[in-house]
């Protein structure tokens, strides 16, 4: 059965590349929400006033990969417990979020980042909230990764995390 779920953990690009490569990820687009503005750009998004998270709405077959398989992986994937960055990406459009698309969504996200907590020292700041309109990035910010593994930023922050990513879950790809 087709799901949808869309989720915040720093720069989209990053966590794109790891959702892309998981068995029962149909798709993966990066783009803005949770913000006020309508149809916002990424000059936008960076001036930090729009209220936006980047994120992906990942499109997935819950009879390979469960709702709660992908939430598994968010809470290994990024630093749940920073408060609006990841590592150098510094502002609000950075933040930890799972935007929920239904009640049973959001009852496991809640469960799940109770679970986790006792994995973690400091306190998960993750904002668990109703999803609103989701916004596709535009087009040069999809596959990014794939499309430019040379490019400095995928060099030095996305390849180490898809790389730790693939050592450690390496039943769950699409290749194994």
């Amino acid at each position: 059965m087709e799901q949808k779920a869309i989720l915040g953990g720093g720069c989209f690009w990053c966590i794109e590349a790891i959702y892309k490569s998981i068995k029962g990820v149909n798709s993966v687009i990066s783009g803005y929400s949770g913000g006020d503005t309508e149809s916002p750009t990424y000059k936008d998004i960076c001036r930090g006033d729009t209220n936006h998270a980047e994120v992906i709405e990942i499109t997935f077959d819950s009879e390979i990969v469960n709702y709660n398989e992908i939430l598994e992986i968010f809470w290994e994937i990024h630093d749940p417990t920073t408060l609006n960055r990841q590592g150098a990406d510094i502002g609000t459009q950075y933040r930890s979020v799972i935007f929920y698309l239904n009640d049973e969504q959001k009852n496991i996200a809640k469960k799940s980042k109770e679970l986790v907590q006792k994995n973690f020292s400091e306190k998960i700041l993750t904002q668990i909230d109703k999803a609103s309109i989701f916004y596709p990035a535009e087009e040069y910010h999809q596959n990014y990764f794939e499309l430019n593994p040379c490019q400095g930023y995928c060099q030095v922050v996305i390849a180490p995390k898809v790389e730790k990513f693939q050592i450690n879950y390496k039943n769950k790809l699409k290749d194994s």
